[in-house]
């Protein structure tokens, strides 16, 4: 498609009104799909995550963000310890089952580290992590993490892009 086909840009001032327009031009940024898990008084939990990033080499840190209306929110909030897991493309129904539910481990191939945090195995990269800071976001609470133990193996990326799971593959 050459520039002179292409639709024009839609243009806004993102307000209360427009959050849709606003999610839909976020989708335009491609990302990684991850679950975090983390130990809770309800037992494990774990939540589908895109807003994930790398932040320092040194001290060596992670974040992403809950959104605050989320049920599962306040497990993650008050946790000291939690995994990030990097989904491969095979893994589309474990992010589906998280995404509905917090507590979707049935059927999974999981362990357990020495801080309680369920561990999913055969993810692409898995990162063990102590609650290092917590910040306010808006609606969402951004949380650093500490990685105290990395893990990662090869394999080809689910990713989520314009609100669809898709793949990428190594070259």
């Amino acid at each position: 498609m050459n520039m002179q086909t292409r639709p024009p840009a839609i243009s806004f001032q993102p307000d209360d009104q427009n959050t849709r327009l606003l999610r839909d031009a976020f989708g335009r940024f491609a990302t990684g799909v991850t679950v975090v898990t983390a130990a809770s008084e309800d037992g494990p939990v774990g939540m589908t995550v895109n807003s994930f990033s790398s932040v320092s080499l040194s001290p060596p840190l992670v974040l992403w963000a809950a959104d605050k209306s989320s049920r599962r929110s306040s497990y993650f909030e008050t946790a000291e310890y939690f995994a990030i897991h990097v989904l491969s493309n095979e893994q589309a129904d474990l992010c589906k089952g998280f995404a509905k539910e917090a507590q979707a481990f049935e059927g999974l191939d999981v362990t357990t580290n020495a801080q309680g945090v369920p561990l999913i195995e055969n993810c692409l990269a898995r990162f063990e992590c102590s609650r290092f800071a917590a910040y306010d976001g808006g609606d969402h609470v951004i949380l650093l993490g500490q990685v105290i133990n990395a893990e990662m193996r090869e394999g080809e990326a689910l990713t989520f892009f314009a609100g669809k799971l898709g793949q990428i593959g190594q070259s």
